[in-house]
């Protein structure tokens, strides 16, 4: 193939049809996995697919839809509303009178309201419609609760580097939709450095090469060189690097130079980050649990900041949500420290791990029937807000009595 005819990018051209060929995520659709197991028994429900851009998401739709049989409609969320989903109930009733099951995918779910959840809702519960969602947002804040309640949330991960080598491969040698035609001269280091700065991200790599060989024009015979690479992604090599290393260095780098309240330092490293690419909402996510984990209690509105620049970078994104989240970065670096909340729930965790089969104290049980009320539940508690000063009273299970985890 020296042009694309399909008029299709190669990521679309080279999607996999079957699970055997689908690459990556094995932990969700490996052999055995629950989602396999419903797959290939045709017992599939409505799914939400949660995990970052480029992972399989509207692929594994598709063959989920390929597999059993079912009829594949796929709109996204963005540029869809009621009106598409009338029609889409209309034509599924017709289908399912014919027998034929209709998985609707509704690419970034996140971005429908809630009315228009709504509206789906009555369709996915009496079947005219089995439902694939798809969003990089957390399904429990941006999907409604009735439509989670009747899904089953899996999360897709970044893809490993090795991962995306092999799609890469897979294209390079593809004779009908690839460039299995050509003569491609593309070292190992090469894919492996396009593989690293598409971040995880198996369509941003299979554009990206697909982008660098047509840079190339109608040669048949085509040397690729790290510079192509990176001019066909438009981003230079600042984080993603050695397989991944320097990425997890960076990340801990800012993480250090917060703590140690180097507000210069951290602003570097988090341009570092922001500047080679790396989704600002991850950088968001690292920053509000540093906020609990490393200031906590010392600062408490450290969180507020940082909760308010994953906001502001979920709504406005790069470049513009920068400064909000180096408004973030310098404050919490600033900020005075403290791991007690740390430290404190470590403890309580190991204590709950190894104690989880004692009771709750009969004290305080809610009693809301009369037959619990006869078990002495509630018997005995000291509602605080009747008492001037101090209650004492005990909330722990009598083999915890004295636990302090916040002393240092």
């Amino acid at each position: 193939m020296t042009l694309n005819l399909h008029h299709k990018p190669l990521s679309d051209l080279m999607r996999p049809k079957t699970l055997d060929d689908f690459v990556g995520q094995s932990d969700i659709v490996g052999p055995g996995t629950l989602l396999r197991r419903l797959i290939e028994s045709d017992q599939v429900r409505s799914l939400i697919f949660w995990g970052p851009p480029g992972v399989g998401k509207t692929t594994l739709a598709s063959i989920i839809a390929h597999q059993t049989g079912s009829f594949f409609v796929q709109i996204s969320a963005v540029s869809s509303g009621k009106a598409d989903l009338v029609k889409i109930i209309k034509e599924a009733e017709l289908r399912l009178s014919s027998n034929q099951k209709t998985i609707l995918f509704i690419d970034e779910i996140h971005r429908w309201s809630k009315s228009q959840q709504d509206a789906l809702l009555p369709y996915v519960e009496n079947g005219t419609l089995t439902l694939i969602g798809a969003t990089t947002e957390n399904p429990s804040f941006e999907v409604i609760n009735a439509l989670l309640s009747r899904s089953q949330v899996f999360v897709l991960k970044n893809l490993e580097l090795e991962n995306i080598v092999t799609l890469l491969k897979r294209a390079l040698f593809d004779k009908e939709f690839g460039f299995g035609n050509l003569d491609i001269e593309i070292s190992d280091e090469i894919l492996e450095l396009l593989a690293n700065l598409s971040g995880g991200d198996a369509r941003r790599a299979l554009n990206g090469l697909e982008l660098a060989v047509a840079a190339k024009g109608k040669n048949t015979k085509i040397a690729l060189q790290k510079d192509d690479i990176k001019e066909a992604l438009q981003r230079s090599h600042l984080v993603f690097d050695n397989k991944g290393e320097e990425f997890y260095n960076i990340i801990s780098a800012l993480h250090k130079s917060m703590r140690g309240g180097d507000a210069n330092a951290a602003l570097y490293w988090l341009a570092r980050m922001l500047e080679g690419g790396v989704d600002p909402l991850y950088v968001a996510r690292r920053v509000i649990r540093f906020a609990s984990e490393d200031i906590g209690m010392a600062n408490s509105e450290a969180l507020v900041q940082a909760n308010s620049a994953y906001d502001a970078s979920h709504k406005i994104g790069m470049p513009e949500c920068a400064v909000n989240l180096a408004q973030a970065v310098v404050y919490c670096a600033k900020s005075a420290k403290s791991n007690i909340l740390y430290i404190g729930y470590k403890k309580a965790s190991d204590d709950a791990k190894a104690t989880s089969h004692l009771g709750v104290p009969l004290h305080i049980r809610n009693a809301p029937t009369k037959f619990m009320k006869e078990l002495d539940y509630g018997k005995g508690y000291k509602y605080n807000p009747d008492f001037e000063g101090p209650v004492e009273q005990e909330y722990f299970p009598p083999e915890l009595r004295g636990r302090d985890y916040l002393k240092k």
